[in-house]
Formats: C-alpha cells, sequence, structure tokens
C-alpha cells in the first residue's frame, strides 16, 4: 500500500468567509453577519480539525506510487478538491488486493473513504455523505438537472465495446452527446449554470475515459458538430482540481483493454 497525504491550503479552506465578517458600520446586520461568520468558521474549524479523511484508491498501472484510473474515484477526489478538505489517499493494487483492504472492502472495489470512524463504499454515497457533512461550499445539483448526461456513460460502453459498426451503438452516443450539447448550450457553462456541481464532477472523469478510450481503440473523437460539449470538456479538464487528481492516458488505455478485448 502507498499513502500520499493531499493537504489543502487553510486559505481555501477560509475562504468562504472572507466576506462574512461583523460590520459594525451597519448595526442592523451585525447580528445576522456575525452569525453567518461563526457558522462558516465553524464549518472550516469541522474540517480542519476532523484531520484528513482517508480514500483508497486504485493505483496505477504503469507508475509506481500514483493514483490510478478509476472515474469514480476520480469523482470522489474531485468533490473533496473543489470542497478544499485535506485528505489521505491510499492506493491499492487492485490485481493484488491485500487483505487490510478487504477487511474494509469486502467486494474489493474502490473507491472506499472513512468518514466518521466509518468505511464508506460507492462514489454516490460517499459523495452525498461528504456533502452532508462539509456542505460549504455547495455542489448540490437541482433535481431537475441530476441526470442530465447520465445516459453519456454506459451508451460511450456499449460503442467501445461494440464489434458491429453497424449495431447503432455510435449512433445511440451521438444522440446523448447531442442532446447534453443543446443543454450546455442553453445552461452552460456547466450543467447548473455557471457554477460547478456533482453533476460535473461526476460525468467530467466518464468523459475523460471516453475521449482517450475511444480515441485509442476507434480512432473516434466527438466532431466538431458539438461545439458546446467540446468546450464543456476542454473546460472541466482545465479545472485544478481536475489535473490534480486525472489518471495518466496510459492508465485508462490499459484499464480499458480487457473490456474492448474481452
Amino acid at each position: 500500500m502507498s499513502a500520499i497525504r493531499i493537504q489543502s491550503p487553510t486559505t481555501a479552506l477560509t475562504l468562504s468567509i472572507k466576506h462574512l465578517t461583523c460590520n459594525p458600520t451597519f448595526p442592523n446586520f451585525v447580528t445576522t453577519n456575525c452569525r453567518r461568520s461563526k457558522l462558516r468558521r465553524t464549518l472550516t474549524t469541522v474540517a480542519m480539525s476532523s484531520g484528513p479523511l482517508e480514500v483508497c484508491a486504485k493505483s496505477s498501472l504503469s507508475v509506481p506510487n500514483r493514483l490510478g484510473d478509476c472515474p469514480f474515484t476520480q469523482r470522489v477526489l474531485l468533490t473533496l478538491e473543489e470542497k478544499h478538505l485535506p485528505y489521505d489517499l491510499k492506493l491499492v493494487d487492485l490485481g493484488n488486493k491485500p487483505d487490510w483492504f478487504l477487511s474494509i472492502s469486502p467486494e474489493g472495489k474502490v473507491p472506499v473513504v472513512k468518514l466518521d470512524d466509518k468505511w464508506i463504499a460507492d462514489s454516490d454515497v460517499i459523495t452525498q455523505s461528504v456533502e452532508e457533512k462539509f456542505p460549504a461550499p455547495s455542489l448540490v445539483t437541482p433535481p431537475e438537472k441530476a441526470s442530465v448526461g447520465s445516459k453519456i456513460f454506459s451508451t460511450y460502453i456499449g460503442f467501445l465495446k461494440s464489434k458491429d459498426a453497424n449495431d447503432g451503438t455510435e449512433q445511440t452516443l451521438l444522440n446523448e452527446l447531442s442532446a447534453f450539447n443543446d443543454h450546455i448550450k442553453e445552461n452552460g457553462p456547466f450543467i447548473n449554470g455557471k457554477d460547478i456541481s456533482a453533476a460535473d464532477l461526476s460525468l467530467g472523469p466518464k468523459l475523460y475515459h471516453l475521449e482517450i478510450a475511444l480515441g485509442h481503440f476507434k480512432k473516434w473523437s466527438v466532431p466538431d458538430s458539438l461545439p458546446h460539449l467540446k468546450t464543456y470538456m476542454k473546460t472541466v479538464f482545465s479545472l485544478d482540481s481536475f489535473i490534480k487528481t486525472m489518471p495518466l492516458t496510459e492508465d485508462v488505455i490499459e484499464g480499458w483493454r480487457p473490456k474492448v478485448m474481452g
């Protein structure tokens, strides 16, 4: 096992309280502003005093002591990064799973995160739990937009694994990508408008895998007829949090190879 500590700067953790200070110039708002300031400071203190969260993640197949290619793990790490939460990354060789890992993840799957002294599996459950425990800054996607782009990953896998060029899987993927392109055109730059949210942090890693795997195995790329999707991908892939947690291209390729060749 390899362990890497990711420590977010204190300035990032306290950024949310920068403009919420007591202002004696406006007495009618002193009490309200003080309470807000204390609340935000409390949330920040909780995040710092509870210590780094422990995260079990797939290790790289090509480079020692480096994060691997799981898009669900990256989703969790993006959530922690965007919330400025420190974490300890425990890298696991999924080809030779150690006993200590199987004791906390009997199914042998990642990601697994320790929260409140309890190990939690499944990226949906993990990110929701993190949102509830550390609500600021909020990454909640409104219910009416939460499912936007949710079918892209499954249709991508169908096309990637397809051996028949005429089975319709490419068109099915294009239909989903086109619908997403239209949504971003009307609502962008992110799924929920100007602010990034949980839906982006879930979809971004999947689009990254799509771009690399389809480019390598099928010599396929997102068509120029979907400019808003392409801009969206470029924007998400350029985020500091994404760059910090993105897998190596060769790991993505090797991660999908058994599924494509099988």
